[in-house]
């Protein structure tokens, strides 16, 4: 089945959390003007809630998942600092 590139650089939030090699989980993704649910492939066990980033599709409603930060909260908990 074919890629379904669109997902690929969402991220999304863990519904079921994944099992690394041994199972996947399953992540809510906002995409198409929608929310949809995909079985999740990590590499490392990431817990249920956990935010995800897609990095690629396998076809039939899976993706490969790696766990993510937001980026702007480290700099936003840096001027918290600073003030």
């Amino acid at each position: 089945m074919a890629q379904d590139e669109a997902v690929i650089g969402c991220t999304g939030e863990l519904l079921i959390g994944t099992r690394g090699s041994a199972g996947p989980g399953e992540i809510l993704v906002r995409v198409r003007g929608g929310s949809e649910t995909f079985l999740a492939w990590s590499q490392e066990p990431l817990p249920t809630g956990a935010t995800v980033l897609v990095i690629d599709s396998r076809g039939c409603r899976e993706v490969d998942v790696i766990a993510w930060g937001d980026p702007l909260d480290t700099l936003r908990g840096d001027a918290a600092d600073a003030g």
